[in-house]
């Protein structure tokens, strides 16, 4: 993945077990918990590239959340805030060599972002 691509959906749900069967029958998406991330059962569409997880529904966590991959939350956050946006989440540890962030748009859409390593 490159700076500006989506890497990540994550879908609010409210009976995960629905979830899981609903978009396995109608995507043919492969869905399992992964060790380490429980409680968040992550899904691959067939094309083993595009993904994402079922994530459950909470206050502020309704729709549909994309992630895009950055060179650097920080500076991406900065950005941000300069160009009026608002960050909703600071950069939060996933892994040892991965982040994610939160922010909100000037026209209040929530988008997620990803800064990792290999």
């Amino acid at each position: 993945m490159a700076h500006g691509d989506i890497t990540h959906i994550d879908i609010p749900v409210s009976d995960m077990g629905r979830a899981q069967s609903f978009f396995g029958e109608i995507f043919g998406w492969q869905i399992a918990e992964i060790e380490g991330y429980e409680g968040y059962p992550m899904w691959q569409a067939p094309n083993k590239i595009s993904g994402g997880g079922l994530a459950p529904r909470s206050e502020g966590f309704t729709q549909p959340r994309s992630y895009v991959e950055v060179d650097s939350i920080d500076e991406t956050l900065a950005r941000v805030t300069e160009l009026g946006g608002s960050v909703q989440m600071e950069k939060s540890p996933i892994s040892e060599t991965s982040w994610w962030a939160i922010f909100t748009d000037p026209d209040g859409n929530t988008i997620g972002l990803y800064e990792g390593t290999t």
